[in-house]
């Protein structure tokens, strides 16, 4: 099945890597990184800790897996929307919206 957004799946992914971030393939739910993926309203951006990180966090005092989560969503957010992108979090605030033009005008 084609992709209904691939030129906002595009500049998304392309903005990511600009920014610095590890954009995983869409297909790899294993590998950490970002992952970005269609969405029925644009396009789905959401992130897999690596096992090091998890190991990681869980040694140190006061450092969740959950918070580092919202801290790597804050700067995806912050980064698209000074992209031009309307961003909403996803329902269960595992991910990042980025709305396609359409589904922003409604939103």
């Amino acid at each position: 099945m084609l992709p209904v957004h691939p030129q906002l799946i595009q500049r998304v992914r392309h903005a990511l890597k600009l920014a610095g971030f590890h954009v995983a393939d869409e297909a790899d739910d294993t590998t950490p990184g970002l992952r970005v993926s269609e969405a029925p309203t644009g396009v789905l951006v959401s992130w897999t800790r690596s096992h090091g990180f998890t190991a990681l966090a869980a040694d140190q005092r006061g450092v969740s897996s959950d918070g580092m989560r919202g801290v790597v969503q804050a700067a995806v957010a912050g980064l698209l929307v000074q992209r031009g992108h309307t961003v909403v979090e996803t329902p269960d605030g595992n991910g990042t919206l980025v709305l396609a033009e359409e589904s922003a005008a409604d939103a």
